[in-house]
C-alpha cells in the first residue's frame, strides 16, 4: 500500500529508466546471477546493467506488444566474423546516417540541434530513396 512511509523506497527518481533496479531490489536479484567462470577473462560488461537491459526490454514488450524486442547474442561457438540476424540491418541504417557530416560532430552540444540534423539527415535519406528507386 502506499503510504507517506513507504513512498521513499519505491521512488524511481535518480534512475536512468524506471524499469531499472533500485538498490534494494538489486540487492535481492545480486545473489542469484552466478560468477564470472574462473580461468577466463574477467568480466568486461556491468551485470546490473544487463539486468537493467532485460527489465527495459520486458516493459517495452508489455506496453507495445506488437513490438518484438530480440537480444541478438553472438553464438560462444563462433570464430572471426560471423553475420547476426538481424543486427546488420540497424548498424546498416546507422552507416547511412553517419554519410552526413554534421552529424559527425555535435559541436553545440544541445540535443535538440543534434535531433533536428538527425531528422534533416533521415529526410535526406527518405528522399533520395523516393526520388532515385533502382
Amino acid at each position: 500500500m502506499w503510504t507517506t512511509e513507504n513512498r521513499p523506497r519505491y521512488n524511481r527518481d535518480r534512475l536512468r529508466y524506471p524499469s531499472d533496479l533500485t538498490d534494494e531490489e538489486w540487492a535481492l536479484v545480486e545473489p542469484l546471477i552466478p560468477p564470472a567462470k574462473r580461468g577466463g577473462r574477467r568480466r568486461t560488461v556491468v551485470v546490473r546493467q544487463v539486468v537493467n537491459g532485460a527489465m527495459f526490454a520486458q516493459a517495452v514488450a508489455e506496453h507495445l506488444p506488437k513490438l518484438a524486442v530480440e537480444i541478438v547474442k553472438r553464438s560462444d561457438k563462433a570464430k572471426g566474423f560471423e553475420v547476426l540476424p538481424m543486427r546488420w540491418v540497424v548498424e546498416r541504417a546507422l552507416a547511412w546516417l553517419n554519410r552526413c557530416r554534421r552529424l559527425a560532430k555535435d559541436f553545440k552540444n544541445l540535443t535538440d540541434n543534434a535531433l533536428a540534423f538527425l531528422r534533416l539527415a533521415s529526410i535526406r535519406l527518405m528522399l533520395r530513396r523516393l526520388c532515385n528507386p533502382a
